[in-house]
């Protein structure tokens, strides 16, 4: 056996070991257990010279508690329980409180029979839940997080459900509050495909939906994408209560993005001239035209405007229109203003949509599962008018899109290329030029980024 360690030891030991560190803050506890006192040695921080400044040797003695005293204390401790997860479809009360870890039979029927509480498990699911209940499972409060319910509100404001136990009851209020903006960054490099290339670089499928739908009629991703572009982007995260909303895949508003397909470099920048935003390049014309070159937001075109081998008739013939390939229930939206002047089943094309846009053009939107307007109605840009479906001569559930101009089908890409497109005036373009100087510097730190080497 060793010599034995007294604390005069120890000390010595400690005070070499600073005067080997001089430069380094050190804070040394030593402690010796004799009987049943603990002796602490302290060592001031040690700056700028260990070995100049004064040490103190201080002696505390401290007697714990006995172990039964400890034990009771435990006992007497009051735990709760934080969990989190998000409501579904089939929710019932039961279930809910279930999955939460809650077994409270009151608790229980306040949900089933609060007017306010009900709307926890009504209508959709993906509503955010975290419950705090006591270690035996008794509800202490339950917060809802879900989507505002006025529709101008969506992208800024959610609302805030709350059960509260209050003695041996329970309350419930309701309120409205705003959304947290983060503002986040990311880049990538196309493989494959977009959908491809944001998901390797960890970013949203909404993420990639907006760059498509932006950069829409400058590029055609369906057919004009190539190994090796490459894309930035800053956009905006929401967060209710410091927690990522789970609705959307808690993605706001695309703040800037530059996409460069096959060599030439394209930027959008987000910016509010005045009553309406939209997008625009470092120019100060906007990418948005009078004609958007899609109905839908990306999806799959499973024909284009070109011949085709007829998947009915199985003969080869012009098909004058674009196929979008898209689940049942996808929306639909009109690519220009217009006046509807069709709405109703034709045919081949089942249930059918044509939008008058003056200056003798028209668009047709076929094969619908739902028609959402009217003959006669007034409609606008990007506004929803019907749902993707298989009504009429469809093998599956598509979309068939067709521009007319004096009623003869022309390409809905090239129409949108070449539709008129709005310019900012000087005093517009001088404050989307400041916006525009700390955007591209985000953009250039997301590039910079992707181009650093990983060493995990």
């Amino acid at each position: 056996m060793g010599p034995s360690i007294t604390p005069e030891r120890l000390l010595k030991q400690a005070q070499a070991f600073a005067g080997r560190h001089r430069r380094s803050v050190i804070a040394s506890v030593v402690v010796a257990l004799g009987g049943f006192g603990v002796t602490a040695f302290g060592i001031a921080p040690l700056a700028p010279d260990a070995a100049l400044l004064p040490q103190r040797l201080i002696t505390q003695a401290v007697t714990p508690d006995d172990v039964q005293t400890q034990s009771d204390a435990l006992a007497d401790l009051k735990l709760e329980l934080l969990r989190h997860d998000i409501t579904r479809g089939t929710d019932t009360p039961q279930s809910l409180l279930a999955r939460l870890g809650v077994t409270d039979d009151a608790a229980a029927r306040f949900l089933r029979n609060d007017p306010i509480a009900r709307r926890i498990v009504g209508g959709r699911g993906g509503k955010m839940v975290q419950v705090r209940a006591s270690d035996s499972g008794e509800l202490a409060e339950l917060v809802v997080r879900f989507p505002a319910e006025n529709a101008d509100q969506a992208r800024t404001h959610f609302t805030r459900l709350t059960v509260k136990r209050n003695g041996k009851g329970f309350s419930s209020h309701v309120e409205t509050a705003p959304l947290a903006v983060q503002v986040r960054l990311g880049s990538g490099t196309i493989q494959s495909s977009l959908f491809a290339a944001t998901d390797a670089a960890l970013l949203p499928d909404a993420v990639a939906i907006q760059i498509a739908d932006i950069f829409s009629a400058e590029i055609d991703f369906h057919r004009e994408l190539r190994k090796g572009d490459t894309f930035s982007v800053v956009y905006e995260a929401l967060a209710a209560d410091g927690e990522v909303v789970s609705w959307n895949e808690g993605v706001g508003r695309v703040l800037g993005a530059e996409f460069v397909n096959r060599g030439q470099a394209y930027q959008a920048l987000w910016f509010n001239p005045g009553s309406k935003g939209g997008y625009y390049d470092g120019q100060g014309r906007s990418l948005r035209r009078s004609f958007l070159a899609s109905p839908m937001e990306f999806s799959r075109v499973t024909s284009g405007f070109a011949m085709r081998l007829h998947p009915i008739l199985n003969t080869w013939r012009a098909h004058k229109g674009v196929d979008y390939g898209a689940p049942t229930g996808a929306p639909v939206r009109t690519v220009a203003d217009g006046v509807v002047d069709l709405a109703g089943r034709q045919n081949g094309y089942g249930n059918v949509i044509q939008v008058q846009h003056g200056n003798g053009r028209a668009t047709l939107y076929a094969h619908l599962s739902r028609i959402d307007v009217k003959k006669g109605q007034r409609v606008e840009q990007g506004q929803r008018i019907g749902a993707v479906g298989a009504t009429g001569w469809a093998t599956g559930p598509h979309l068939h899109f067709e521009f007319k101009l004096n009623g003869t089908q022309q390409d809905p890409l090239r129409v949108a290329r070449a539709a008129e497109q709005v310019t900012l005036d000087a005093a517009a373009r001088s404050r989307l030029a400041q916006l525009s100087q700390g955007l591209r510097a985000q953009l250039q730190l997301a590039e910079a980024r992707a181009a650093r080497p990983s060493f995990e």
